[in-house]
């Protein structure tokens, strides 16, 4: 069995608690296939037939949507260990619902939804393991879709993003606190440009309302941060 495949595969949420020998088993069980991709090759296309559950093992790729007028919109950057197809893994929907495309050389292994859910004739407790991270894994990505939901109802940028500063603080209970995610993903997150974020973080730095270094936040005053949410 491919090196890398063995290398990359205890990073990925979905092997999470699974010892390496038994990781060895279950892929005797799967049979994934692994392959290789050049840069900027497409790695699955939207509405092309469903091929597997992906696992990115090497390499960085991106999850794209693109609309009729040929505009893209980079939904997530998957890195080693990071999962794509899950959500429709189990549809009656059998495409792929976005398109991935390796931003450097990568190398990827799909495993048969099939395989996962079928019969296993070793009943390994692994196995279970492994579906209980799947169900994880598809839960968290439930919360967090629906979390983007109720932002989107928010229409100002300055509110979305006092109501996510308010959301850490809530959890924890700190007034100062670093960011889970990098401007670039709290920007997607919020459905604003990067750019866009930037600058409205200035002015609410400028105002001060908050303060910023980086991946770190402070802010002093809860009822100013509260108003801008109103």
């Amino acid at each position: 069995m491919n090196s890398v495949l063995f290398e990359n595969l205890p990073r990925s949420p979905l092997f999470s608690g699974i010892d390496h020998d038994a990781i060895q088993t279950m892929l005797g069980c799967f049979q994934p296939r692994i392959v290789s991709y050049n840069k900027h090759s497409y790695i699955a296309t939207e509405n092309e037939p469903f091929t597997g559950l992906g696992i990115l093992l090497s390499g960085e790729a991106s999850v794209l949507k693109e609309t009729v007028a040929g505009t893209r919109t980079v939904l997530t950057v998957l890195g080693p260990g990071n999962l794509f197809g899950e959500m429709i893994a189990f549809s009656a929907r059998q495409t792929w619902p976005a398109t991935v495309v390796a931003n450097v050389e990568c190398t990827v292994t799909f495993i048969s939804t099939k395989k996962i859910i079928g019969d296993c004739p070793n009943s390994c407790s692994a196995h279970q393991q492994l579906i209980h991270n799947l169900l994880r894994i598809l839960s968290e990505k439930a919360i967090l879709l629906n979390r983007k939901v109720d932002y989107l109802s928010i229409k100002s940028l300055r509110a979305k993003i006092a109501t996510y500063i308010l959301e850490q603080y809530k959890c924890t209970g700190k007034t100062t606190f670093l960011i889970p995610l990098n401007r670039a993903d709290l920007a997607d997150f919020l459905n604003a440009s990067r750019t866009a974020l930037s600058r409205e973080m200035g002015r609410m730095r400028d105002e001060g309302l908050i303060e910023f270094y980086r991946s770190s936040i402070k802010f002093t005053n809860h009822s100013n941060l509260k108003k801008a949410v109103e």
